[in-house]
């Protein structure tokens, strides 16, 4: 045993090699860019909230409010399309011929993205639903743009559906496991809290014709608490148990000289163009 690292196998990996996957750069950044944003929107709120946000038909709300509408949409937009641009633009054209280090280096990065949808996704469906519900308890809702809806609906979600496609299309560019198979989990993971968004829109029409009490447990916000668990349970179990699997099968490969057989477990479909799901 060197430097207290060893293998199952006996082999000691070296130090320098042990960490050429590790390297924390991307999450660290897109977590602080997220934390930024948060921070940003909720002193904005702070700031205006009483005084230029409690009437969208005045002046004042269309000034301010709706300039931060108008922020969130482009800035949304615009990451929206250099994230899915750059994905796609930069996909590995030649998955079946990846080295195990560097896949393994990919499901680090894979992570990263991972990390920032589920932040962002608890953003959004904790603190700015919650907030949101509690506005219009206090707050007379009038029209859908409000100071609370334009930070939750065209702020905070956009960010998350963007991180959760992003995380999706770097899985199938990038991974041979998902390149190969559509993984459910990962799917309702994705789709579930994306679907949020739509709802937003029943949620609305609800509200202006049905059941114009704000209270948490009213059956229009039925759909919010489903779509969420469609991610909570999708990514904390689903896809957390094909992501431990697949590591463990590459650090086999890698350190313990396991045979490169056990990284397709869909060998019948090679020089096929089916695709399965898991």
């Amino acid at each position: 045993m060197a430097n207290g690292v060893a293998t199952h196998a006996g082999k000691v990996p070296d130090t320098r090699e042990a960490r050429w996957y590790h390297n924390m750069t991307p999450l660290t950044v897109g977590w602080l860019g997220m934390l930024g944003i948060g921070i940003f929107w909720v002193l904005f709120q702070r700031t205006f909230g009483y005084s230029h946000g409690l009437d969208s038909m005045t002046p004042e709300f269309e000034s301010v409010f709706m300039g931060l509408f108008r922020f969130n949409i482009v800035a949304n937009a615009i990451f929206f399309s250099i994230s899915i641009g750059w994905i796609w633009a930069t996909r590995d054209k030649n998955l079946a011929n990846l080295d195990p280090r560097l896949e393994l280096k990919r499901y680090f990065y894979w992570l990263s993205w991972l990390v920032l949808y589920i932040w962002g996704v608890y953003y959004a469906g904790s603190y700015t639903l919650e907030q949101d519900a509690a506005w219009h308890q206090v707050i007379i809702r009038d029209t859908s743009f409000t100071a609370s809806h334009i930070v939750a609906f065209y702020g905070s979600f956009p960010l998350y559906i963007t991180c959760g496609v992003s995380s999706y299309l770097y899985a199938q560019t990038r991974l041979p496991l998902y390149a190969q198979a559509t993984s459910f989990p990962l799917v309702a993971a994705v789709v579930g809290p994306m679907m949020i968004l739509p709802n937003v829109g029943l949620n609305e029409w609800g509200h202006a014709f049905w059941f114009v009490d704000e209270l948490f447990s009213a059956p229009l916000h039925w759909g919010f608490v489903t779509l969420g668990w469609c991610g909570l349970f999708g990514a904390a179990g689903g896809v957390a148990a094909q992501i431990v699997s697949r590591m463990s099968n590459l650090a086999d490969v890698i350190w313990n000289g396991a045979s490169k057989d056990i990284l397709d477990p869909f060998s019948k479909q090679v020089g096929t163009e089916a695709k399965t799901g898991y």
